[in-house]
C-alpha cells in the first residue's frame, strides 16, 4: 500500500514549513481502529482536559516535533512570551529555516524556488498568507497547531494520562502544523470523520503528545511536544536580504 505525504504551497511541490498538509492516498487502507465508546458528557471532559494541556503555549517556552510518516519532519523551538521562535524543516534532505524574534521573521532554504535565492532573507509579516501564519499572538503561535486537531474531536475519553478517540479530518482547519487535504479533485472518504487518535499528557497535565495512525487514506503523523521552559537559541541572522517579490505566493497551502 502507498500513501502520500506532501507539502502543497510552494511550486505545487515543497515543503515551505508550518503550513505543512497531508494529502490522502486512495489505495487498500489498514484495519479500522476501536471504535472509541465515549458519550457526550465523556467527550467534553476529554476535550476540556487536552484544551488545558495546551495552556504552556502562552505561558513558557517549548520544543515541537512534527513527523509524517517519517517523510516530512519539522522541530521548532519557540517562546510565545519573550517573542523568539525558531522551525526547521527537512524533506527528502532539503531544509528550510526560519527564525522569529520580535516583529522580525527571517528564512533561508536550500529548496530551489522560482525567484528565490538561498541566503537568509528578512520576510514581511504583512504580506505572509494567513495559512503560513507567523505570530506570537495567542490563536496562532503553535507551530503544531493542536488546537485545530482538538476542535475537530468527535469522540474521546480520558483514561489517566492518555485520551484516545475519534477525529473528523474534514473539520480541520488550515494553519500551522498538520493539515488534511484530499488529492485535487477527489473528496475525503467518508471514514476520515471518524479517524483515531491517541494524545497523552505529563505528570504536570500538559499535552507532550498527539497521535494519528495510518488509516483513511492518510499516512501516520504526530505532534510531541517537550523541553518545557528551555531557552530557543535563536539569533538573528547577519547579511539578510529582503525576500524577493517572487517568494510570497510560493508560502503556504496554495489550492
Amino acid at each position: 500500500m502507498t500513501r502520500r505525504a506532501v507539502v502543497a504551497g510552494i511550486s505545487g511541490a515543497i515543503l515551505l514549513i508550518l503550513a505543512c498538509s497531508v494529502a490522502m492516498g486512495t489505495t487498500e487502507e489498514p484495519a479500522a481502529a476501536p471504535t472509541v465508546n465515549a458519550g457526550a458528557a465523556d467527550t467534553a471532559k476529554a476535550v476540556g482536559v487536552l484544551r488545558a494541556g495546551r495552556a504552556f503555549i502562552d505561558q513558557t517556552s517549548f520544543r515541537v516535533d512534527v513527523d509524517f510518516a517519517s517523510q516530512i519532519t519539522t522541530l521548532s523551538r519557540t517562546d510565545n512570551v519573550k517573542k523568539r521562535g525558531i522551525t526547521t524543516a527537512s524533506m527528502s534532505g532539503r531544509v528550510t529555516e526560519i527564525r522569529m524574534i520580535d516583529n522580525d521573521v527571517y528564512l533561508k532554504t536550500d529548496v530551489d524556488l522560482q525567484g528565490v535565492g538561498h541566503e537568509w532573507m528578512t520576510l514581511d509579516p504583512a504580506r505572509v498568507p494567513s495559512n503560513f501564519a507567523l505570530s506570537f499572538a495567542p490563536g496562532k503561535n503553535d507551530p503544531g497547531g493542536s488546537a485545530r486537531l482538538i476542535d475537530a474531536i468527535v469522540t474521546a475519553r480520558v483514561d489517566g494520562s492518555e485520551i484516545t478517540g475519534t477525529f473528523d479530518v474534514t473539520r480541520v482547519a488550515d494553519g500551522t502544523g498538520i493539515n488534511f487535504r484530499p488529492p485535487l479533485g477527489e473528496t475525503f472518504p467518508d471514514s476520515a470523520r471518524s479517524h483515531p487518535f491517541r494524545a497523552t499528557l505529563d505528570a504536570d497535565g500538559r499535552l507532550v503528545g498527539f497521535l494519528i495512525p495510518a488509516g483513511s487514506g492518510l499516512p501516520n503523523a504526530s505532534l510531541r511536544y517537550s523541553d518545557f521552559g528551555a531557552a530557543t537559541g535563536v539569533t538573528r541572522p547577519e547579511g539578510a536580504v529582503a525576500a524577493p517579490e517572487a517568494l510570497y505566493p510560493q508560502l503556504g497551502l496554495n489550492d
